[in-house]
């Protein structure tokens, strides 16, 4: 009766953009008021006292929980709010069908992924799945492992993210502080990931990175020093403020800071030029905020922050005399060619 009333072809897409959060152009399913009552009987069977796995199990099959995670494809909110409450309460009694739940998501993140890049209840899969990871034992399975690498982290590829990061997010920091040696992981898919023209993404990423980094041990975070702040110092130099600002503010941070304290040495030479730059960004918050970084590696080791400053001063005096001579010379040569072919210019023509 449930699969009858329950498993059905979703009317096809009503054309609006999904990432929009406007539920105006929502397709609300016309049957609602049949269909809340059957998942209604469906959640009171399954959270009943008196209903009993082993003998549920038999028809509360693989397909079954299959077909349940399909219909998360549903416009209808109402619905997925239902199939949300009902995949928690089978997951949390059915322990044989665990597997091929985790299974069948897990296939939904790679259509979303490599396919489709569109569908209406991913993010109420991730919160599903924040429970789930949650209530994982230690030591962490292999196949939960590869769970995070194949399917969670790969949901930061998609331009969409931004519609559900905050339980991706919650899904990943979960992991790392389960198993804090899987930062690095975590930190290289981050890096590998990084959004280079999208800024509000690039803010969420850097919110994200602060997360992990206030779980990360010193070792793993020594691993991927340099090529982590590299991307922390192209951010700090944004011309978009939020995300320079957001950048800066992982100094506000006490743990962070005494991760940066220990590695100082290689950390200020990586971010230096963009401390000395931001003395005159645009935005007067993001130009007090690098002051305030400057003052903090001054305190941490004046005669470091000393060295690495003149060696800063001596690159862009270098760099500015390159620069120079390379002007010089394209001057020589547009002279040379106004004198051979009169009305022609090389150098910007």
């Amino acid at each position: 009766m449930l699969s009858n009333n329950l498993f059905r072809a979703l009317p096809p897409s009503s054309g609006r953009d999904w990432t929009q959060e406007d539920d105006e152009d929502l397709m609300l399913e016309p049957a609602w008021p049949h269909l809340q009552v059957v998942y209604e009987f469906l959640l009171r069977f399954i959270v009943s006292g008196e209903t009993e796995a082993k003998m549920a199990k038999k028809y509360l099959d693989v397909q079954f929980m299959t077909n349940i995670v399909n219909l998360f494809e549903s416009e209808d909110p109402r619905e997925r709010d239902y199939l949300k409450t009902i995949l928690h309460r089978i997951y949390g009694k059915f322990m044989s069908h665990r597997p091929h739940i985790r299974r069948a998501i897990n296939n939904t993140f790679f259509r979303f992924i490599y396919e489709t890049e569109r569908h209406n209840g991913i993010t109420e899969l991730l919160e599903i799945l924040g429970s789930i990871i949650n209530g994982f034992a230690l030591p962490l399975k292999d196949e939960h492992v590869k769970f995070l690498k194949n399917a969670l982290l790969p949901m930061h590829k998609p331009k969409c993210v931004a519609l559900y990061h905050q339980p991706l997010s919650y899904c990943i920091t979960q992991f790392v502080e389960k198993d804090p040696t899987l930062s690095t992981i975590v930190l290289e898919t981050l890096l590998r990931f990084w959004p280079q023209t999208n800024s509000q993404k690039e803010v969420l990423f850097l919110g994200e990175l602060e997360e992990i980094l206030e779980l990360t041990q010193a070792e793993e975070f020594n691993d991927l020093l340099v090529p982590l702040f590299v991307v922390i110092k192209r951010s700090i130099m944004s011309n978009h403020f939020q995300v320079s600002e957001r950048a800066l503010f992982l100094w506000n941070n006490e743990y962070i800071v005494s991760l940066i304290g220990h590695s100082r040495e290689q950390v200020l030479p990586v971010v230096i030029e963009a401390l000395e730059c931001n003395l005159n960004h645009w935005n007067a918050a993001v130009a007090d905020l690098s002051s305030n970084v400057r003052k903090l590696f001054m305190e941490m080791d004046m005669p470091l922050w000393e060295k690495c400053k003149k060696e800063y001063d001596d690159a862009k005096k270098d760099g500015e005399k390159k620069r120079i001579q390379v002007d010089g010379q394209w001057s020589k040569l547009d002279n040379l060619v106004a004198a051979k072919h009169p009305g022609r210019v090389l150098n910007g023509g």
